[in-house]
């Protein structure tokens, strides 16, 4: 059964302005801590128009995270769509992953978190996996087959290996413990794919 999506009309340019200071409140604060008031101070927003804007405290906080992943994806598009070369388009795409702020870290993290409780917005991050996935794998089928990439695993068997390294590095940083520094993890990791790739060292 399909569901009416939690996205209202009303608010304009107003409206995008205030699920920026969502997105911040839900980074620093976390899903159960964010509230109307907090958004209401940071934004300069009644509550009342808030929620004239966005119903429920609930659907305020999935909006802006849609958002969010939605910027994301956005960004990998765009990257990849800045290198011809397939592997160097598989490092920009790395690096912008690897590169993300602080905020978009944990957003994301907060995002799967209210996934694994809310049916539509667990439905909408398989969209969202799919949009994330697609210029990798395009990525590793175009080298394959432009000779570039010699493959010993599926395109999306390598892709599912960078993506769980990827989203894995995430977790010690969003959580501040002690982890691989960005230049050993990304040489690591690349060397990881040159060889899955079949590329010379």
């Amino acid at each position: 059964m399909t569901k009416i999506p939690r996205t209202r009309r009303a608010g304009g340019a107003k409206r995008i302005a205030a699920l920026g200071a969502v997105a911040e409140i839900l980074a620093a604060r976390g899903y159960e801590n964010t509230r109307f008031a907090d958004v209401s101070a940071a934004s300069g927003v009644a509550i009342s128009t808030l929620q004239t804007y966005f119903g429920s405290r609930e659907d305020m906080l999935i909006e802006a995270m849609r958002r969010s992943t939605d910027e994301e994806v956005a960004a990998l598009e765009a990257a990849a769509g800045s290198e011809k070369d397939p592997w160097r388009r598989l490092v920009a795409l790395i690096d912008r992953s690897l590169g993300n702020s602080e905020r978009t870290r944990q957003v994301l993290i907060e995002f799967w978190r209210a996934g694994m409780r809310d049916e539509e917005l667990r439905d909408y991050s398989v969209q969202v996996r799919t949009r994330y996935r697609e210029p990798f794998v395009r990525s590793v089928t175009e080298g394959r087959d432009q000779g570039a990439f010699v493959l010993t695993s599926g395109p999306d068997d390598v892709v599912d290996f960078l993506l769980a390294a990827l989203g894995g590095v995430m977790i010690p940083r969003v959580l501040h413990h002690p982890g691989p520094s960005p230049e050993g993890f990304r040489h690591v990791l690349l060397s990881h794919m040159r060889l899955a790739l079949g590329l010379p060292g």
